[in-house]
């Protein structure tokens, strides 16, 4: 019969916790995940974001439980490879497409130009990034940070710095999340009193003809000129078809509620399953970290200053608050614009305005993110010369046999 220990069995026993194989890089990784988890719901700083990405970190730092991104057969392992595989960005494209109402932006055009503005913060940043020692490749995917657009610097960190992939996307979201903590600073700094107060006239009604058109219309043009973003674009332009065309109420309701709703479980957990003391404490996490604060941060500033120039132009009529709002995150920037608007003067009205520099962020980030692809990406490109030739050399049999069959016609 086997001799029993129980020293032998209590040693066994802790050898098989987690609590044996703690380091200090799990534990500070778990700090980071509390303090995630304390701004979301003590803070209410964009909780549906912000809740699961520090939950997701929380589970991924606890040694032995399988549940990094890195630990193959983990389930959020499972759930990081439609991140990795570029899945899951174009469906939370999807349900913003289907949320959003183009009709702010078509009905005042001109605020597309305060999302072109805002754009600024992902060349700037860029730059830095080079300078910092980053390549073009990984510069390109860290400046998209300053879109504040998490999917699509996923997509594209995915394309062209997959090995940067979890800080670039850890940045993207936190900034995000921490939209209302970051940007009303910049906004009353580089605004007046008397900016904040202006009242914008009520927004003209826009047809459902020209709100269909739309999606279509940007779908062929963008993505005819830029297709490494078509995944991204062509999703948030089919969502928002879903919202106009008054005859998929199921698929709208679905996009809107449901899919974008699990989506977001998954996509926010696979996040912070990322943010492993071996991948996030490291000197180019860092780096990635304050380069995603200062693109924010100048891309704020770039919107509100082309909106004070926007209000000089215009006689007064365009309160410079709304030009934050140019950057991606929708319509979270957009609901900032208001509160700092309503601080000032509580009958100020913003929401509705902003939201037109807001979805233009959105288009304004996947062309950026569309532009750096097939610049850096690996885009099969089809010489000029050699595209002419097989236009011709398709156009040249068809005339002929069109040719020959007017003769035989001919009497």
């Amino acid at each position: 019969m086997m001799e029993f220990s129980f020293g032998a069995a209590a040693t066994k026993i802790l050898t098989t916790t987690g609590v044996s194989h703690l380091e200090g890089g799990d534990i500070l990784m778990i700090g980071v995940a509390c303090i995630m988890l304390y701004l979301a719901i003590w803070e209410k700083f964009e909780p549906l974001l912000l809740l699961p990405i520090g939950f997701g970190c929380l589970l991924a730092n606890i040694p032995m439980s399988m549940m990094a991104n890195t630990d193959t057969g983990g389930l959020l392992n499972f759930f990081y490879q439609g991140v990795k595989h570029e899945v899951l960005p174009p469906l939370i494209f999807l349900g913003v497409g289907a949320l959003t109402d183009f009709g702010p932006l078509l009905a005042n055009p001109t605020t597309l130009l305060l999302g072109a503005a805002a754009q600024i913060g992902v060349y700037i940043t860029l730059i830095g990034a080079v300078l910092l020692g980053f390549n073009m490749h990984e510069a390109s995917a860290i400046g998209i940070i300053g879109g504040a657009d998490g999917p699509t610097s996923i997509f594209i960190a995915s394309k062209l710095a997959p090995h940067l992939l979890a800080p670039i996307a850890v940045a993207a979201y936190s900034y995000m999340a921490l939209v209302p903590l970051i940007q009303p600073p910049i906004m009353r700094l580089l605004t007046t009193e008397k900016e904040r107060k202006i009242k914008m006239e009520q927004l003209k009604p826009i047809s459902q003809t020209v709100k269909i058109v739309f999606p279509v219309v940007v779908t062929i043009v963008c993505c005819l000129m830029l297709p490494g973003v078509t995944p991204l674009l062509g999703m948030l332009m089919l969502g928002n078809l879903f919202r106009e065309s008054g005859v998929t109420a199921r698929l709208h309701e679905t996009s809107e509620t449901h899919l974008i709703n699990i989506v977001t479980i998954l996509l926010a957990l696979a996040v912070g399953s990322s943010m492993t003391a071996e991948s996030f404490l490291r000197v180019e996490t860092l780096k990635i970290i304050v380069l995603g604060l200062l693109a924010f941060s100048i891309a704020t500033a770039g919107g509100v200053i082309f909106g004070k120039i926007m209000c000089k132009m215009t006689g007064g009529r365009v309160n410079p608050l709304i030009g934050s709002a140019g950057v991606s995150a929708v319509p979270m920037a957009a609901r900032v614009s208001q509160k700092v608007g309503s601080e000032t003067d509580s009958s100020n009205f913003l929401l509705m305005h902003a939201m037109g520099p807001n979805v233009a962020g959105v288009i304004g980030s996947a062309v950026a993110a569309g532009v750096f692809i097939s610049l850096f990406g690996d885009v099969p490109a089809l010489e000029p010369h050699a595209a002419i030739a097989d236009i011709v050399g398709t156009v040249e049999p068809g005339r002929a046999a069109v040719a020959q069959v007017i003769e035989v016609l001919r009497p």
